[in-house]
């Protein structure tokens, strides 16, 4: 079987993928995402993710290349990772009570034929109105501060989240669903007799 590489970096897309057995390596690409693009949330999961898989694929000649890019939507604007306790606070003080839309783009890549794929997936998370001492105490938690939309769903995060409609894993960063089925497409399945 040909090698599978993950390109990212993010320990919960390697988690994740981790979970189907398939034998694979991390080499994370340069590329950097640019949320100024004028195109669609969900165009442009997909256009990062092939940039992350484009600039992974040149290293090697005969492998299956997986990429993805996941932010939140909200209000029709992106969030990104807070930078700032107080970027953090005001993100949660936003989702609060409120929905917000996690997409992720990714692409599979064939470098031995160049035959490529890209899907975007979308998940709905409502929060739990959310009261100013929950916030600070998640903040100081320190959990948010490296999360698109400054929580984790995965961790202590989870509690603010009264429901989801769509893929769990999508929200951690990987659609785990959409990606097994597609992998099929180019001869790898995670289950099979």
């Amino acid at each position: 079987m040909r090698k599978i590489i993950l390109a990212s970096a993010s320990p919960r897309r390697r988690d994740i993928l981790g979970i189907t057995g398939l034998k694979f390596a991390v080499c994370a690409g340069d590329y950097e995402e640019d949320f100024n693009l004028s195109l669609r949330p969900r165009e442009l999961a997909r256009f990062l993710s092939r940039k992350k898989a484009e600039s992974v694929a040149h290293r090697y000649k005969n492998a299956i290349i997986i990429a993805a890019d996941t932010f939140i939507v909200f209000r029709d604007r992106f969030l990104g990772k807070p930078h700032t306790a107080k970027e953090a606070e005001k993100m949660l003080g936003a989702l609060s009570g409120r929905a917000h839309s996690v997409i992720t783009g990714f692409t599979i890549m064939d470098t031995s034929c160049g035959k490529r794929l890209s899907k975007s997936v979308e998940t709905k998370v409502y929060f739990k109105r959310l009261d100013k001492e929950e916030i600070i105490a998640y903040v100081r938690s320190k959990e948010p501060l490296d999360k698109a939309g400054a929580y984790a769903i995965q961790g202590l995060g989870a509690v603010f989240v009264r429901k989801i409609d769509g893929d769990f894993f999508n929200v951690m960063g990987l659609p785990l669903y959409a990606l097994t089925e597609s992998l099929k497409k180019f001869g790898v399945y995670v289950l099979k007799q």
